[in-house]
């Protein structure tokens, strides 16, 4: 099996080992836009060692977003302050890669310091939308119910803003279908009680699954990885639940994801999470081995040792980190230092003289 400091390739790209930036929301956009608060938060990480660091869920639409101070990628205007950070991450020998999202229901929402309730439109907000008028809980606002046409639309917004990252420059795409967003509400029961003909997973995956990936990042570039971040359990009686998790990633994988990233969770306030050190891990397991896929584990991952003994034991194939990469963004470098052996450890040290860099063929 490969240890955290083998390279790890997905389709055309080859990282030099398996420690990825987790996507971490900010909160610090305006309109959309990136500014210096991201170039230094994704690029620190990226001195730090990161061999692959991912923005924030960054919208396809304006109303896609979580907050109004949500990272966007809904209009071209987006793209070049984007390009400026994606050159700062590869020269600092790291791949750069793009989450994109949409919010759903949860939607128009309070940065967190500032609360958990909805804003209304008159208040800079706007109405949020789902798969049904229910909204995430009684202080957030009630979404409108997507008709058909509309969710072409989104799907159209997804492909759009795939387009955008690959003009950016970014070396990989990860499409959010976690924690309770627009996807993942689709792919829920809880959630998706109009839409029976988007729940028959066995059939056919959620149409912002297969076609984003289809008309979006694959048609830009066949070389590009696309990764999926899945909630695959709610944690609730009745909810979606790791057995579809298996089933979904197998189907997704044939229409050309090529990473599943398991986290879970987010869907309503009900969820009951058993939290503990790398309490997600087990659903990276399962998938990789039923469904045949590569995956990435995260949550509670806190030291090299564990991160190295999930790839090990073939848990995982990579490992993303989040708040350990906001307590420590050297981590990778100071992992490398202190714990891997010389020759595992000498594709990360040698950051420090810019003489790693990620590989891949853009084919541009």
């Amino acid at each position: 099996m490969p240890s955290l400091f083998d390279p790890f390739s997905s389709r055309g790209l080859t990282l030099p080992h398996r420690i990825v930036v987790s996507p971490m929301c900010q909160y610090s956009s305006h309109d959309g836009f990136a500014n210096d608060w991201h170039l230094v938060h994704l690029g620190s990480r990226a001195v730090g060692g990161a061999a692959l660091v991912i923005t924030e869920a960054t919208a396809v639409t304006a109303q896609g977003r979580i907050s109004p101070q949500d990272l966007g990628i809904y209009t071209d205007a987006h793209v070049e302050m984007l390009q400026r950070i994606v050159r700062f991450v590869h020269a600092q020998g790291s791949a750069a890669g793009m989450q994109l999202a949409h919010a759903g229901r949860k939607g128009s929402t309070q940065v967190p310091w500032e609360g958990h309730s909805g804003i209304a439109p008159t208040d800079g907000g706007w109405i949020p939308v789902g798969p049904t008028p229910a909204p995430f809980s009684e202080t957030f606002p009630v979404p409108h119910a997507l008709h058909p046409s509309e969710i072409r639309g989104i799907v159209g917004a997804f492909r759009d803003a795939a387009v955008r990252a690959h003009n950016a420059g970014f070396d990989m795409i990860e499409l959010h279908a976690a924690h309770g967003y627009l996807i993942h509400e689709f792919l829920s029961p809880l959630t998706n009680t109009r839409h029976r003909r988007v729940r028959r997973l066995v059939r056919e995956p959620h149409p912002s699954l297969s076609r984003s990936r289809r008309h979006g990042a694959r048609g830009v570039n066949e070389r590009s990885p696309v990764w999926l971040r899945i909630s695959a359990t709610d944690w609730i009686e009745g909810g979606w639940d790791v057995d579809e998790a298996v089933e979904l990633a197998r189907r997704v994988r044939a229409r050309g994801v090529d990473l599943i990233d398991c986290s879970s969770g987010g869907l309503a306030m009900s969820q009951r999470i058993a939290l503990g050190p790398g309490y997600q891990v087990p659903f990276a397991e399962r998938i990789r081995r039923e469904a045949g896929v590569a995956t990435g584990a995260v949550g509670l991952i806190t030291s090299a040792k564990q991160a190295d003994a999930i790839v090990r034991e073939g848990k995982a194939d990579c490992v993303l980190l989040a708040r350990e990469m906001l307590r420590d963004p050297y981590f990778p470098l100071h992992a490398a230092q202190n714990w891997a052996s010389p020759s595992r450890a000498g594709s990360v040290l040698a950051r420090r003289s810019g003489r790693c860099t990620a590989r891949q063929a853009r084919g541009d």
